[in-house]
């Protein structure tokens, strides 16, 4: 008798604990739905503010142009959306990409919003990087707030507006980045020139969205839309916001964008590819321009270049050719040590003013 009830009350407290269990499972994951709904409505809403804030802030640079007619010769003025920019100033101060304006025989103007429009009245092209500040006539507009592209990381995410294909305006994209320190060729029928240290995302940047703002979560800036990939899905390039800041500050103190220059394209030898190919960490040149600094102070291509002013060249792009040069001023000196053929040279170069 006593058996059977030790059974009975062995069998009730399963029962019970049983049911406990199954509780506390179900609740676990209602508490795991209910915070994974949580944290993709946050990041939804992350999202759609940093659109929102940062919309008004985003313009699209349209070009009219004479044409001469294929039939008739006579000139008919084509206009056409072809990039797109973003407001650093209240006053009518605008960044974008050097190529989105590279035309100097055309006329430009932006489009503010939906369709408020201002006509460009100056450009300052910068001779270093691909960037440009077109001035318009037009005060009490929305600058965006810039970040600081030293802090970024792999894997951030990041969005992208901008006039996509030069037809749908106010386009939105968004992705992580992928990777950083890059160097590209970018450019359009007009030209191209070698960046360094750049940033590549995989959110969707087509042609259009050239000049325009990419973003972080928080709203800021980071960089500026330069190019995308034409090997490759899901590849595009912007140029970091504090390369920006350097020459947006040296416009705002000179009215130029006078830099200082070192006439070298080059690429990251990172600890993996040095120690498969027995040669240094450092950055490795790839081309010295016709008449530049470098090439007048000796570099040559297949030179890899190790420290800078006493500082080694780092894997990670801490320490790189590019942030180095951007730092320093026209007629500045800089020492730097290469290797050559597994030997160490140090040279004296004076940065100049690229023409």
């Amino acid at each position: 008798m006593k058996n059977k009830k030790g059974i009975l009350i062995g069998l009730i407290l399963g029962m019970v604990i049983m049911g406990l269990v199954y509780q506390v499972n179900f609740l676990f994951k209602k508490k795991t739905i209910v915070e994974t709904r949580t944290e993709i409505i946050d990041e939804e809403s992350i999202a759609t503010k940093v659109v929102e804030r940062a919309t008004p802030s985003v313009v699209t640079v349209s070009m009219a142009k004479n044409m001469s007619d294929t039939f008739n010769s006579n000139p008919a003025n084509v206009e056409q959306d072809i990039g797109t920019g973003f407001i650093i100033s209240n006053d009518g101060l605008i960044v974008t990409n050097k190529h989105v304006v590279a035309d100097l025989q055309a006329k430009y103007k932006v489009v503010i919003g939906k369709d408020e429009t201002a006509e460009v009245v100056n450009i300052y092209r910068d001779p270093v990087n691909d960037l440009a500040i077109l001035k318009v006539d037009k005060n009490g507009l929305t600058p965006v707030v810039l970040g600081d592209s030293d802090k970024l990381k792999a894997g951030q995410t990041v969005i992208a507006i901008g006039t996509a294909l030069g037809e749908f305006r106010s386009t939105v994209t968004k992705g992580v980045i992928s990777g950083l320190g890059r160097g590209i060729t970018a450019g359009n029928v007009t030209g191209a020139e070698k960046l360094d240290d750049v940033i590549q995302v995989d959110a969707a940047i087509n042609l259009g969205n050239s000049g325009g703002p990419l973003f972080n979560s928080s709203g800021e800036v980071i960089g500026v839309n330069v190019a995308v990939s034409s090997n490759g899905q899901s590849i595009g390039f912007a140029l970091p916001i504090n390369i920006v800041k350097q020459s947006v500050d040296n416009f705002r103190n000179t009215g130029e964008f006078d830099r200082s220059y070192l006439g070298v394209a080059y690429k990251i030898v990172t600890k993996q590819l040095a120690e498969a190919n027995k040669i240094p960490v450092g950055n490795y040149v790839q081309l010295v321009m016709s008449g530049s600094p470098a090439e007048k102070a000796g570099i040559k291509e297949g030179d890899i270049i190790i420290e800078i002013d006493g500082q080694k060249i780092t894997d990670d792009n801490k320490v790189s050719l590019a942030k180095v040069v951007n730092q320093k001023k026209i007629g500045d000196v800089m020492k730097v040590k290469y290797v050559r053929s597994g030997a160490e040279f140090e040279v004296e170069v004076r940065l100049e003013k690229k023409n």
